[in-house]
C-alpha cells in the first residue's frame, strides 16, 4: 500500500503539464467541490489579507475566493507551470494591471513562500496528489497564528468501480490510494493544527461508456502516478477483461464512477494559545465550526 501512497513527481507534473488544455472541459466535479468549500467559508470568522491557493490549476477557484474575499491579495501556486498560464490568462486584463493575484509554479510540499506570509490555505482536490504530512507542515510554516487552512481532497472509496475492474483483469494495482478523513485529521493535529473539522460526501458521476471514463481522466491528467502502479503496455485480452468487468457494473445502462470527497479544515493557533490535546472533532455535513471571537 506504501507504494500506492508514494507519487512519481515527475510523471505527476508532465500529466497535468499536458492536460492544462483539456482540464476544465472535464472539471465538473473539480468545481461542484470548489463551489462547496466556498460556500463552508462563508461561515467561517476571517477577513484574511492573503490568501494561498495551493494546486490552483486553471483558476477557477481563486477567481471565485476573489469574489468573496474582495479585500484580500491571492497567490495561486500549482507543480504544473502550464496550468498557471492558464490561469494567468483567463484571469483578464484587470487582473494584469492590479496584479491583486500572483501565480507561481511550485510544490505543495516545498511551498516557495515565506514563514508566517499568509492568512488562509486553501487547497481544492490537489492534497491526494501530495505527501499530506508535508503538505500540513508547509501550511503550518507558511500561514501566520491564527491562520485558516481549508482543503478538499478524495477519500479512499474513490474510483472503487475502476478499481474493482481492475482486478478482475489482473493483480496489479492501476489506481493509486487514497487517505481516509480521519488519519488526515490526525495528522493535521501532528502538524499543530487545532480544531480540525471533517466530513466526507460521495458523488457518483455516469457516463455513457468505459472509454468516456478514462478520457474523463485523461483531460484532468489524473493519471495513476503511484511509484509501484503497473508500467508498460496493457495487453489487449486484459484490456477487454477490465472493459468487460466494468460494463457489468453498468446501472440504467450507464457506467459508474464513485468519488469521496473528503472536506477539512483547521486553525493555527493563536500566538498565546495552547494546542488542545482533544484530538479530532469530526462533523457531519450540518454545519462548519465558528472560529470563536
Amino acid at each position: 500500500m506504501a507504494d500506492l501512497l508514494t507519487l512519481d513527481k515527475r510523471r505527476l507534473r508532465e500529466s497535468f503539464e499536458r492536460a492544462a488544455g483539456t482540464y476544465d472541459s472535464a472539471a465538473v466535479l473539480q468545481r461542484e467541490i470548489a463551489d462547496r468549500m466556498l460556500a463552508r467559508s462563508e461561515v467561517i470568522k476571517l477577513a484574511p489579507r492573503v490568501i494561498l491557493d495551493v494546486g490552483c490549476g486553471t483558476g477557477y477557484d481563486l477567481a471565485k475566493l476573489s469574489q468573496h474575499y474582495r479585500q484580500a491579495r491571492l497567490i495561486g501556486v500549482d507543480i504544473a507551470q502550464a496550468m498557471t498560464r492558464h490561469a494567468r490568462a483567463k484571469s483578464g486584463w484587470w487582473n494584469r494591471f492590479t496584479q491583486r493575484i500572483a501565480f507561481i509554479g511550485g510544490d505543495a510540499e516545498q511551498l516557495p513562500l515565506a514563514a508566517a506570509s499568509v492568512d488562509m490555505l486553501f487547497s481544492n482536490l490537489a492534497l491526494q496528489w501530495c505527501d499530506p504530512l508535508r503538505v500540513f507542515a508547509e501550511a503550518r510554516r507558511v500561514l501566520r497564528p491564527g491562520g485558516l487552512i481549508m482543503f478538499s481532497s478524495f477519500g479512499p472509496d474513490t474510483l472503487r468501480e475502476l478499481r474493482q475492474a481492475w482486478q478482475a483483469a489482473d493483480n496489479a494495482p492501476h489506481v493509486h490510494g487514497f487517505i481516509d478523513m480521519h488519519d488526515l485529521g490526525d495528522m493535521l493535529i501532528h502538524a499543530g493544527f487545532t480544531d480540525p473539522v471533517m466530513d466526507m460526501e460521495r458523488f457518483t458521476l455516469t457516463y455513457s461508456g468505459v472509454m468516456d471514463v478514462l478520457r474523463d481522466l485523461k483531460r484532468l491528467g489524473a493519471h495513476n502516478a503511484a511509484v509501484g502502479r503497473t508500467r508498460g503496455l496493457t495487453g489487449k485480452a486484459r484490456f477487454a477483461r477490465f472493459r468487460a468487468a466494468y460494463e457489468a457494473l453498468a446501472q440504467a445502462g450507464k457506467i459508474p464512477a464513485t468519488y469521496e470527497a473528503v472536506y477539512g479544515h483547521a486553525w493555527i493557533p493563536e500566538a498565546n494559545h495552547e494546542r488542545s490535546a482533544d484530538g479530532v472533532s469530526v462533523v457531519s455535513m450540518q454545519g462548519l465550526r465558528r472560529k470563536s471571537p
